[in-house]
């Protein structure tokens, strides 16, 4: 049964946006101090899978282990989340190189509006209504306005914003997967989880080691630390979170308060890289806080028929 937003899951969900927030600067700091992102990537997905096998044998013994493990029916589409989970990541970083940041996030984070449409074709108990639609539009119109600033800077191409665009598509049409393949219904949220991390793994370490990726070079302690910020909290901790909260909520608007995100991101920016905080932040806010409004309200009970 689908199951409403209720006020706890509310509550995970934006930590969980806190948390992805925050990464956007791990990433940008383990960079510079000497971590490749696409080593990132993979190393996190490698790592993250291993810790996640570690906690359901402690947590479930065994048996738990071999049904995580196991090759069943679900395995073939349990590769293909895989793939696409990888292909996230395997297009949105070549596409920051080649386009503004303020440009690639927007088409990032289109995502919510790919879950919606997927939603709307495959799962019939979540079909948008107008409001919700608006809802979606008004959200997607806060992030654009916090990022008005940068969008006309110089930097950006059309090969750069399509590459994050793709990253959004495959963010959206994993998670509608998630949700609509028959074969995951019955699957736990760790096994999906683990699915997705450990099939994704050896895509990003070829490539990685094909583009001359796989190295830590002069990785200093600090890169190292916002690394395992990525892989326990964020890979492990919050996308275990997010595989349950899609797994019990509607995705489309579990997806919405992903919008959140980037604002986090900025914020973060602003108080741990000394980036310049813009007024327009507090409108994309106020937006994004109207959008989810309508994305989330419960439909309008239906009038009682006259009794006869």
């Amino acid at each position: 049964m689908q199951k409403p937003i209720d006020p706890l899951a509310v509550a995970i969900i934006v930590l969980c946006c806190a948390l992805w927030g925050i990464q956007q600067v791990a990433v940008k700091v383990a960079v510079v101090q000497g971590l490749p992102p696409l080593f990132q990537a993979a190393a996190r997905s490698l790592v993250a899978a291993a810790l996640l096998a570690v906690w359901t044998g402690l947590r479930s013994g065994r048996r738990g282990l071999a049904a995580m493990l196991a090759v069943d029916r679900a395995t073939p589409t349990c590769l293909l989340i895989g793939a696409m989970f990888a292909g996230e990541f395997l297009t949105l970083f070549p596409g920051l190189k080649l386009t503004t940041a303020s440009r690639g996030v927007i088409f990032l984070y289109t995502a919510p509006f790919f879950t919606a449409l997927g939603a709307h074709l495959l799962l019939p108990a979540e079909r948008l209504r107008l409001r919700q639609a608006l809802g979606l539009l008004i959200a997607f119109a806060g992030v654009a306005a916090a990022f008005a600033e940068g969008l006309g800077a110089p930097g950006g191409s059309i090969a750069g914003d399509a590459l994050c665009l793709a990253a959004g598509a495959l963010w959206g049409a994993t998670t509608v997967a998630i949700k609509a393949a028959p074969s995951l219904a019955r699957l736990t949220a760790s096994r999906v989880l683990f699915v997705q991390l450990a099939y994704s793994a050896p895509i990003l370490i070829a490539v990685a080691v094909l583009s001359g990726q796989w190295h830590t070079g002069h990785a200093t302690p600090l890169a190292w630390a916002a690394w395992f910020y990525q892989t326990v909290v964020v890979a492990f901790a919050s996308y275990l979170a997010w595989v349950w909260l899609i797994q019990r909520h509607a995705a489309s608007r579990v997806a919405g308060f992903t919008f959140l995100t980037p604002l986090f991101g900025i914020l973060a920016g602003v108080l741990l890289l000394g980036e310049r905080f813009s007024p327009w932040v507090l409108v994309g806010l106020a937006a994004i806080a109207v959008g989810l409004r309508l994305l989330t309200a419960p439909a309008a009970a239906r009038r009682a028929a006259p009794a006869a």
